[in-house]
């Protein structure tokens, strides 16, 4: 469920009328903006979401990291026994 964002609609209205504009113009301003500021502002949920996201990556990232470096010390302890049976 979207969280609503504070854009005070009735207060731009009186604003706009204020400096000289018809209710109706207005009325279509605040409704655009608004729209605006819904379609584009990130909200503290969507904020949220993204932490969480970033969490599990950071966590699948260190158990991937983890695996390559157990991977390569083994590779590592490979190639040195093979260079001892050489000497």
């Amino acid at each position: 469920m979207p969280q609503a964002i504070a854009f005070d609609t009735l207060a731009f209205t009186k604003k706009m009328k204020s400096a000289g504009f018809t209710e109706q113009q207005a009325e279509a301003q605040a409704e655009a903006i608004a729209e605006l500021v819904e379609d584009r502002l990130a909200t503290k949920l969507d904020i949220e979401l993204i932490r969480r996201d970033i969490k599990d990556l950071e966590g699948r990232l260190t158990i991937r990291l983890g695996k390559m470096l157990a991977w390569s010390t083994g590779l590592i302890i490979v190639i040195i026994g093979a260079m001892i049976k050489l000497l």
